[in-house]
């Protein structure tokens, strides 16, 4: 008998209908001889509706309240959800992340999970229940309701799977799997049958929308076999494991792509030590995450060209931030650009293969594709383009490394 963890995101659960057909596919896992935890969103939508109704009476909500109104959403689900369960003949039993003593530390909105008291769910599993648990959330030290942020219900997931030592984490979604590519930009992508945490990590951080990075990376940490799904269809799905033998031979496992970027550029800054700091310093205070970095010195060696991308949400208050330190530094010129995008290659097959960077190059300079910035790491190579390039570039690059084709 294996102990599984099963995750449903919002559409999943978005209707009566959906959250009965997920306890038909609970209640098939129990008939295999497995014991299940289920941990669930908030049905699609009901968060945003949250959000809204706090934010018209409040602009700017009080973040413990805030939390305490948002929780409910995943209340409503799994009650919902242990009573067609129950319909069924299924026993169930739900819990909140507080009832189940899911800790976090106390920063709203966005916690992290400390551990799990997993006494409860292990007496009710012993019993012969599935346990159903509200993801998403957890409770502090002083007993507040704390929420994890978007997404947050993959992470709880996999915590629960850690604390648990469960032998599979599924995370079911509105996808059948993890693909080569996104599929709405190139129909030819493949589903990926394995692919390796480290892999998955890379995906998710440049722009895959599949996982959330935290749960990868909570899993990886901890060791949790993940499994993605689809809620919808039946299928295998894709295997995030800690293997590489069977992909080591793929150089390229996946394209990345990120559109939200935006660029800044420095134009002749002293040349001096410390000119990095001057001048993210006052980026990184005001909160903004800065991506891709390159430094150049000027044709009079004096000087120094520095250019970072940041998300585009953060390009109009970093360039009022950068306007100033430049001319706190008495720097010649300040240049954004907000229509660009990133392109990221992942493969652990690049620490073995040599040329996967100049068939990238290649493939882009064929297309009349110019590359803005280069940025590598020993499984990834990311490149900064023109917004207007995204959808051939990643066509090109897909086609180039044959991804379209069984490995």
């Amino acid at each position: 008998m294996s102990l599984i963890i099963q995750k449903y995101g919002g559409t999943s659960v978005g209707s009566v209908e959906r959250i009965q057909a997920v306890a038909q596919k609970v209640k098939q896992q129990r008939e295999r001889g497995d014991s299940v935890v289920v941990v669930v969103s908030a049905m699609s939508g009901e968060t945003d509706r949250l959000v809204a109704l706090a934010k018209a009476i409040q602009p700017e909500p009080l973040p413990r309240e805030f939390d305490v109104l948002l929780s409910t959403g995943e209340q409503v689900t799994i009650a919902l959800l242990s009573m067609a369960l129950d319909a069924i003949d299924c026993r169930a039993r739900s819990y909140t992340g507080a009832q189940v003593q899911v800790r976090t530390d106390s920063a709203h909105s966005k916690a992290r999970i400390r551990d799990i008291d997993d006494a409860r769910v292990r007496a009710d599993l012993d019993a012969g229940r599935v346990v159903v648990v509200a993801g998403f959330q957890g409770i502090d030290a002083q007993g507040n309701i704390t929420t994890l942020g978007r997404g947050g219900s993959d992470t709880s997931a996999v915590a629960m799977a850690a604390a648990l030592k469960a032998d599979e984490c599924q995370i079911y979604t509105d996808v059948d799997g993890v693909y080569t590519t996104d599929p709405r930009i190139e129909p030819k992508a493949r589903k990926l049958d394995r692919i390796t945490f480290e892999e998955m990590l890379e995906m998710a951080s440049l722009g895959s929308k599949v996982l959330q990075i935290r749960a990868v990376e909570f899993a990886g940490k901890y060791q949790v076999p993940l499994r993605v799904l689809s809620s919808f269809e039946e299928g295998e799905g894709t295997l995030i494991s800690f293997e590489e033998d069977a992909v080591e031979e793929v150089k390229i496992s996946g394209i990345a792509f990120a559109k939200d970027e935006a660029k800044l550029t420095v134009l002749g800054v002293p040349d001096q030590p410390g000119v990095a700091y001057k001048i993210l310093g006052p980026i990184s205070n005001a909160n903004i995450e800065v991506d891709m970095i390159i430094q150049n010195i000027g044709s009079d060696e004096k000087t120094t060209d520095f250019t970072f991308t940041v998300h585009r949400n953060d390009y109009t208050k970093a360039m009022g931030i950068l306007r100033d330190t430049a001319k706190a530094l008495a720097a010649r010129e300040v240049l954004g650009d907000e229509k660009i995008v990133k392109i990221s290659l992942v493969g652990v097959g690049m620490r073995s293969h040599a040329g996967v960077a100049s068939r990238m190059f290649e493939t882009l300079a064929r297309e009349g594709i110019n590359i803005r910035m280069i940025s590598t790491s020993e499984i990834k190579i990311s490149v900064v383009i023109d917004q207007k390039y995204l959808e051939l570039g990643v066509r090109a690059l897909h086609d180039a490394f044959e991804l379209a084709s069984p490995a």
